[in-house]
Formats: C-alpha cells, structure tokens, sequence
C-alpha cells in the first residue's frame, strides 16, 4: 500500500503528529499520573471538609484575594490545567449547580478512591479489573445500601414549617460557618418561605432569595426583608412612600436624542429661548404623564437629568437609579413591573406595586427598601441583609447562605434524610466490605479498596477536629458493627479527657438527594480517570507569550 503524504513509519507517533505534541502513555506514564493528580487536588481541599475544616488563601490571576473553606470556589479559583485533575473540578462544579452542597465529598471521595488503586495496581490488578470492581460497588451502594439508611429518620414533611427547614438547612450551615449556624438558619428558613406560593406543591426558587451585603456590624445585626433592596439612597427628598405603583425604565430619565444627526438653526437669541422651553415643555408632559397615571415611584436603569428630577420632585415621587440590568431585572420581578425603554407615562400592565418603598440607613449607608406584605401576591423575591466587619466574611457568609437555600430546594423535592458526621460512610464502608467477601473474582479487591476509600470522611472529620483518628475510627467501626447505625463523629470531643469522639445517635442530618449525588459524581470521575490509558496534548495554539514560553522568538 502506497505511502500517504511521506508518512515516516520509524518515527512512530512522533512523524504523524505536529512537532511539539506531548504524548504519555502506559500505566507509569499517563494512569499513575493522572492519579498523582487527583489525589493532589483533594489533599488540598480534604482539609477544608466539615465544621472544623480549614480556609484556604487563594490569589487567582487577577491577584483578588479569596479566603474560603468553601470547595467549589476553592477549585474553580485555582485555575487547574490538568486534565485529569480537571475532571474533579467539574464534578464539583456539577454538584455545586445540582446542590449546591457536598462539593467537599466528591473530590475528597473520588481522590480517596484513585489513591487506593496504587496498591491494587502493584499488586498486579489491572485497570479494567479495578473498574469493573468500583463500577459494582457503586452500584451495589447507590441501588442496595444507600435507601435502607433513611429508615429510622423522619423526612422533612411540610416544606412550609419553618422548624422543618431549619432542620435540615442548620446541618450545612454549621460545616460552612461553625458558630454562626443559629443565626442564619432561621433567616434562611424565612427567607425561603417568603418565595414559596400559598398554593399548589412547595418549590423554592434560588433565584428568589438574594443576598445584599453590607460592611460593618456583626452578623447578629442581619435580617430579612421581603421584597428588594437597592444598595444606594433615593435621587429625591421625598424618602417614603406607601401603597405605591412603580414605574421601571430601562433607559435614563433624559431627553432623548435624535438617532440621525441633525443641525438646528437659530437666528435670534428668542429662538434660543423657545427651544429650551419647548424642551422643558416636552419634559413636563412626560413627567406630567407618568405622575397622572398615579405612579408614586420611578426606578431609571441610566441617569436622569437635572430638569427631569426638577419635575420628578414638583409632581411628589420618588426617584431611584439602578445602574445593573440585573438588579434592574430583580426589581421588575420583585414589584410585578416591566421595564420601559420609551419615557412616558406606563399602561396599568407596565406598572408595579409595593406596599412600602423607603430608604434607611445601615451602617451609614443609605439603601433603598421595596417592602411587600408578608401574604402579598405581587412579590416572591426575599432578601437576606447580611453584616459582617469584613469583606470576606461577608463573601464567605454567602456562599453559606446560597448552599442554604440549595439544601432548602432539595428538600422540597425529596425529603429523606440520612445521618450524617461521617455515620453513613462508616455503615456503607462495612456493607461494601461484607459484599466484597461474597465477590470470586479479582474485582474483589476493588471492591475491598472502595470500602476502605468509604472512610475517608469519619477519617478526615476527626482529623481536622483535633482528634485521634485511629482511635476514632476504631471506635466508629466497633460501635456500626454492633448495629448502631446512627454512630458518628463527635467533633466536640475535642480535648476532652477519656471522650472517645464517637456519637452514638449523632444529630446531624444530611440530604439523601444530595449524598446520592455526590457518591455518583464522584465514581463516575474516578472512573474516567482511571480508563485512560494514554493522553496526548498537541502543541499549544498562538505565537507571543506561547511562543516564548516555547523557546520561540
């Protein structure tokens, strides 16, 4: 067969791929690697899981600062360029989007799982052996072991009760921000319930509850409000008004200008004259218009003139700018107003309501309040005012605060319940273990080695409380072994002479949704990970900087 383009075959792969590819291959040279490299990544994040995880520092290229024990952020601002390592990021992003919580759990579990094939692989298994033998074993847990474990425990019921959300968003609440668990969950359960309609299926929009930060204070000084509020002061001296229909514009509260060009003669200094009146004229109408339509409130999406906010304050309303489009549109949905992009007077479909629009000061800002009723049928946005001395505080508190209401919204659809502080993993360790010894084949071990990576959890949870972790671990495992399913992590052990860290009927609960998902998020990348037998990289598009780093001129 003829030769295609001069295809060097003694040169291999190296003659049919462009000059400057990369190309590792083997167990040694791309599987061990590609291990090294997740378990890398979750070393880094393993110390951040639970209540006493640590925070991590991270100065992404922009050179912001981030100080978070939240793993989601922590991977997605590290800017991770492995492959495979990749990979973990994206299943924690995946369960960030779905949960908003157990992000920690999967790269910490999905690390755990492909450092034990190291073992396996020297022992002389191969790949497709260790595959075949989590793939079994994951199933075997999601199908057979996980279910059971939600007997015993009362489901969240009622998705209305407040005590019942509060149940089970306090548990993810407590292992972002230890300490502070008792002050946000109720305001959480609050602001959750304010979006919920009064009919139909409970259903919690995320979307509905948002977060307005402000700087000072402590976070005792925090409070919902239903409805919207703007961090900035109000354009007029009026301050307040009640019972008042909104208009919303997308545009600013100016005169418009001619979208051809054009040129206007004037002769005489009473042309001059005319013209500004006639302008000023124009401008009355308008405000006259909107102020006749018994509008109390205009919100401009641009600036608004000095001669518009001289009618605005003849004609008694309030005035407000709003620079974001988002914020803009979360007003719109807040009042039940549409934004205008033409300035005139609004049809009663256009126009919003709010039961109270007033500007208060918080912390020596001015902020402007949309307050709606607590039964109002116009507004299902709340918003959580948080206070906090600094600005990653603040920054960490909402990202606690988004996990909240994640777990509030899972719950809603699926209401199980399983113990958490590491009791799950340790009764799922035992049982994948016992079905290992039911296993002939030499996926067996594979399965062993999973219910090993199973106690990465109760392991890391005594560990990074200060605990003995073997002596923990030891006591966990008798304490499930004779039958005490709801046995966990006693994290307030801690420096307490003769405690054995060990709870047996733990109180805390997580979310089976969210555990579910978590488990199979992260066999489903270690499984990836571990069916690549081979990686090639080609060479790197671009010349400048690229081509620097290359060697190149």
């Amino acid at each position: 067969m003829a030769q295609s383009m001069a295809y060097n075959q003694a040169a291999g792969l190296g003659g049919m791929l462009k000059k400057g590819h990369r190309n590792m291959q083997g167990l040694e040279g791309a599987t061990l690697r590609n291990v090294d490299a997740c378990r890398e990544i979750s070393t880094i994040t393993r110390t951040s899981l639970g209540p006493n995880g640590m925070n991590k520092l991270v100065v992404n290229h922009l050179g912001k600062i981030i100080v978070t024990s939240d793993c989601a952020t922590i991977v997605k601002e590290l800017e991770i360029e492995h492959p495979a390592a990749k990979m973990l990021q994206m299943a924690a992003e995946a369960q960030d989007f779905e949960c908003g919580d157990g992000t920690n759990l999967v790269v910490s579990f999905a690390g755990e799982l492909l450092a034990q094939t190291e073992d396996l692989f020297r022992m002389g298994l191969h790949p497709s052996d260790v595959v075949s033998g989590f793939s079994k074993a994951g199933e075997k847990l999601l199908n057979d072991f996980l279910p059971p474990l939600c007997d015993g425990i009362r489901p969240m019921d009622d998705g209305r009760a407040q005590e019942e959300l509060e149940r089970v968003v306090k548990p993810v609440l407590t292992a972002k921000c230890l300490g502070s668990e008792d002050i946000l969950a109720p305001l959480v359960a609050e602001a959750c319930l304010g979006t919920i309609s009064s009919s139909g299926k409970a259903n919690i929009s995320v979307e509905s509850v948002r977060v307005a930060k402000i700087l000072g204070g402590d976070i005792s000084q925090s409070h919902v409000i239903h409805g919207f509020v703007a961090l900035r002061g109000l354009e007029t001296t009026l301050l307040s008004a009640k019972d008042a229909k909104i208009v919303v514009f997308g545009c600013g509260i100016e005169a418009s200008a001619t979208e051809a060009k054009g040129t206007v003669l004037m002769k005489n200094a009473d042309d001059l004259k005319n013209y500004n009146k006639s302008e000023e004229k124009k401008m009355e109408e308008s405000i006259k218009g909107i102020a006749d339509s018994g509008v109390k409130v205009c919100v401009a999406g641009g600036s608004v003139s000095e001669m518009a906010m001289h009618f605005i304050e003849r004609y008694g309303m309030l005035c407000l700018k709003i620079g974001s489009k988002w914020e803009l549109r979360r007003l719109c949905v807040a009042t039940g107003a549409t934004a205008l992009v033409r300035l005139g007077a609004p049809t009663p479909d256009e126009m919003g309501h709010c039961d109270h629009v007033y500007q208060k000061e918080i912390g020596g800002r001015p902020v402007t309040v949309f307050a709606q009723a607590e039964r109002s049928k116009t507004s299902k946005l709340s918003t959580i005012v948080l206070r906090a001395s600094t600005s990653s505080t603040l920054a960490d508190l909402e990202r606690a605060i988004d996990d909240g209401v994640h777990a509030a919204k899972t719950a809603t659809k699926d209401g199980r319940l399983l113990p958490g502080a590491g009791a799950t993993e340790m009764e799922l360790s035992l049982k994948i273990r016992g079905f290992a010894d039911t296993c002939p084949g030499l996926d067996q071990y594979a399965i062993r080695a999973f219910g090993k990576a199973l106690e990465v959890v109760p392991r890391t949870l005594a560990e990074n409380a200060g605990l003995d972790q073997g002596a923990v671990l030891a006591a966990l495992g008798a304490a499930h072994a004779s039958g005490k399913r709801l046995a966990g992590v006693d994290i307030d052990a801690m420096g307490i002479d003769g405690a054995s860290g060990v709870a047996e009927e733990t109180k805390v609960l997580d979310l089976y949704a969210t555990k579910t998902s978590a488990f199979r998020l992260a066999i489903d990348a270690s499984l990836t990970v571990l069916r690549v037998d081979q990686i090639i990289m080609a060479k790197q598009a671009g010349g400048g900087a690229a081509m620097a780093g290359m060697g190149g001129p």
